[in-house]
């Protein structure tokens, strides 16, 4: 499972301090982009050298608790279904720790990238989102890049 360390700014949150709905979607986003990269993958590239992007298909997510301004998050990418011309995957939110006062201790940002400091019970959002592969110029659905493919298919 992939894991992306996140900390959420004043611009991520409402009046209130509370992580705004859509900026679940935004983190998740951002962790899907940092799994790609982890296979030496840009999406930039990608579209360039064999004329395919990525876009999201479908998203369900269920919003368990709030994040706060400042707190450090970890976002879990983990790929469960794999087609020809689409991916699924389950993510996770986790809160790894949360806004203090200055004088006591924060989580470490190794527990973060770690996963040692995850708890089912700071799970905030959790969701399940398809990923299908299109043809840059029509956007229609096409089959992901062989190589690509192969890749993830040897790992997970």
């Amino acid at each position: 499972m992939f894991q992306w360390p996140v900390r959420v700014y004043y611009e991520d949150t409402d009046s209130g301090g509370v992580v705004y709905y859509a900026n679940y979607m935004k983190f998740m986003e951002r962790a899907r982009t940092e799994w790609l990269r982890s296979y030496g993958v840009e999406q930039d590239v990608l579209a360039q050298l064999h004329g395919v992007i990525f876009a999201v298909r479908s998203i369900s997510l269920e919003y368990l608790r709030p994040a706060r301004f400042n707190d450090l998050l970890q976002v879990s990418v983990q790929l469960t279904e794999k087609g020809a011309a689409s991916m699924k995957f389950l993510q996770q939110v986790v809160a790894t720790s949360s806004s203090r006062p200055r004088d006591e201790a924060i989580s470490d940002q190794s527990d973060v990238l770690s996963g040692t400091n995850q708890d089912q019970n700071n799970v905030l959002c959790s969701g399940e989102v398809r990923i299908a592969c299109l043809n840059a110029a029509t956007l229609r659905p096409c089959r992901i890049p062989g190589q690509l493919l192969t890749e993830i298919v040897c790992v997970n």
